[in-house]
């Protein structure tokens, strides 16, 4: 079999924001597991172009790749900041782009686990902002795994070397990406 591709998309467009590394750090645990990863970051985010759903002009090389990408995905961890209670505008519209896949035979996050990690100065914005990326992800027909994070960014996440100071948070972006591996795997198996 090979090795299960995980992409990770998310975090912001500041370099090193908590989001990020989060992320990073389930991309990490994926890697472990035998997955290869590919991370699509704040870097990337903040270059794609606002989507324009009007069918006027060809994709840029940016959006195309966002497709492309989520397109030979095995599974998907979306890291998202908690924004005013929501997800912010660079993953949305990420997420907004992959209507560039609708005339494809598996459209969108179509059949694909997808982990979700949210990190927001607050608990009540990350629970809201969790709901929200998970209603976006069945709306993408994604399967959102049984358990999503949620980080308090309230507090420093994340020593020097990128690791979480907290065994909780720890384990919660541990178990988001072991639980996109789970599901990767059985619908590889699927496959074979």
């Amino acid at each position: 079999m090979t090795r299960p591709l995980i992409v990770g998309l998310g975090g912001t467009i500041r370099a090193g924001s908590s989001t990020e590394r989060a992320l990073a750090c389930a991309l990490r645990r994926a890697e472990a597991l035998g997955a290869e990863t590919r991370l699509l970051g704040g870097a990337f985010l903040g270059g794609l172009p606002i989507f324009d759903p009007r069918p006027t002009a060809p994709p840029t090389p940016e959006q195309q790749a966002l497709a492309d990408t989520i397109r030979a995905a095995d599974g998907v961890i979306v890291a998202s900041p908690g924004y005013h209670g929501s997800i912010s505008g660079v993953i949305k519209n990420a997420l907004d782009t992959l209507e560039l896949t609708r005339s494809d035979a598996r459209p969108y996050l179509t059949a694909k686990p997808v982990g979700t990690i949210i990190t927001a100065d607050g608990w009540q914005a990350a629970g809201t902002t969790l709901m929200a990326l998970r209603a976006i992800i069945h709306a993408l027909r994604g399967w959102p795994t049984p358990f999503g994070a949620a980080l308090n960014a309230g507090a420093p996440l994340f020593d020097d070397a990128g690791d979480c100071r907290d065994a909780k948070d720890a384990w919660q972006l541990t178990t988001v990406a072991e639980q996109v591996m789970e599901f990767a795997k059985m619908k590889a198996a699927e496959r074979a």
